[in-house]
């Protein structure tokens, strides 16, 4: 974005590639507008804001495309409500101080021979997961 010049179009693949919302999107091509640089997309019907039938069905898509959010975001939320009310919690299962991989992670850590690369490979475990396993409390 810094690099466009005045004369220069940007292109892009779909509108919400761009911008988060629509204030957004409307924000960002009028930044361009007044540096004098064109926008277009082309997986939206080819919108070419230097025109002003471009400008009217760039405002068209970026409504679209919002409210298309919208409705994904509506409908996951109610997907996760019906889970949780069915029962269900999303994530994964907590790890107990029980677990054996805990156990073992927090046995070779006193043992100062063996360094944290081995710990991990032996107990084939990534960095994080043994680090976690150190501060597992109940």
């Amino acid at each position: 974005m810094k690099e466009l010049k005045k004369g220069d179009t940007l292109i892009i693949w779909r509108l919400d590639r761009l911008g988060r919302s629509l204030r957004n999107l409307i924000d960002i091509v009028e930044q361009l507008q007044k540096r004098g640089v064109g926008f277009r997309s082309i997986n939206d019907g080819g919108i070419d804001t230097t025109t002003a039938s471009g400008e009217m069905i760039f405002n068209i898509f970026g409504t679209l495309a919002q409210f298309e959010r919208r409705l994904i975001q509506e409908r996951t939320q109610a997907g996760l409500t019906v889970a949780r009310a069915r029962g269900r919690k999303g994530g994964r299962p907590k790890i107990s101080t029980d677990d054996p991989k805990v156990q073992i992670a927090r046995k070779m850590s006193k043992n100062m021979n063996i360094n944290i690369g081995e710990i991990c490979s032996t107990l084939k475990v990534s960095r994080a997961s043994y680090y976690r396993y150190l501060t597992i409390t109940e």
